[in-house]
């Protein structure tokens, strides 16, 4: 199951282009290319930890048939999150209980505080995978990611606000960073409006789930990743004669 915290709405903005009503765009295509390359904007979306990052993609793909490729992704992303100790696993929330209580005894703790802490990420991701193609039109490409793997890098700076959550960063990321990179499993979709031979638009977006930081974080998360921008054919064109 999705995480609750996943809106609909972030869940409709970057899987809704996988369902793209079939238009009529006239003829099929006869002219594709063996490879392609492909940059554009992106951001990522997790709201269980309320991370909203922006940054780019890039990706490389072979094209064995016109129905099929293979390829390489990878993508750089810089934002923010939040950490709070509902997050946190149990071991540690009963510790940070414990503290706020000693502090609370002694009259150090502000009535009603609550513990946020905000961090600044940056995020790279690297992936591989299968995508089928669906080129019944003319001008567009229609295709789906069924599943892909690969692994994500995280450093988080966290930028506590008073002496509290200073104390609580000390104990969780003494160095002042904390690090960590983790595999994830996800899937995937999109369209390229076919400007000519060589050149289209891309659309696209992806759903992972990876537990980063499985020694701060009790649970993993789902991230929603968006992306548009050109993508350009190269190569030998594969389509069979009609």
């Amino acid at each position: 199951m999705f995480d609750q915290r996943l809106s609909p709405r972030t869940v409709i903005v970057a899987l809704g282009i996988l369902f793209l009503p079939s238009i009529p765009l006239s003829a099929q295509q006869t002219y594709v290319t063996r490879f392609d390359a492909y940059g554009g904007y992106a951001f990522l979306n997790s709201p269980h930890i309320g991370l909203f990052e922006n940054g780019f993609a890039a990706q490389f793909g072979i094209r064995p048939r016109t129905w099929y490729s293979f390829g390489l992704d990878y993508s750089f992303s810089q934002g923010d999150l939040t950490l709070t100790p509902e997050l946190l696993p149990a071991a540690k929330q009963a510790s940070l209980g414990a503290l706020f209580g000693q502090l609370s005894a002694a009259h150090q703790l502000p009535p009603g505080y609550a513990l946020v802490i905000p961090a600044r990420s940056r995020t790279q991701t690297f992936a591989v995978g299968p995508q089928l193609a669906y080129r019944h039109f003319e001008k567009m490409t229609l295709f789906l990611r069924p599943v892909f793997a690969g692994a994500i890098h995280e450093l988080a700076t966290p930028h506590p606000g008073d002496a509290i959550a200073a104390a609580v960063v000390s104990q969780l990321a003494p160095s002042g960073t904390k690090t960590d990179t983790a595999g994830f499993v996800g899937f995937g979709g999109g369209f390229d409006v076919v400007v000519s031979r060589h050149f289209s638009l891309r659309t696209q977006a992806d759903v992972v789930y990876d537990h980063l930081f499985n020694d701060l974080l009790n649970d993993g998360r789902w991230t929603v990743r968006f992306s548009v921008g050109p993508a350009f054919n190269f190569g030998k064109n594969i389509a069979e004669p009609k």
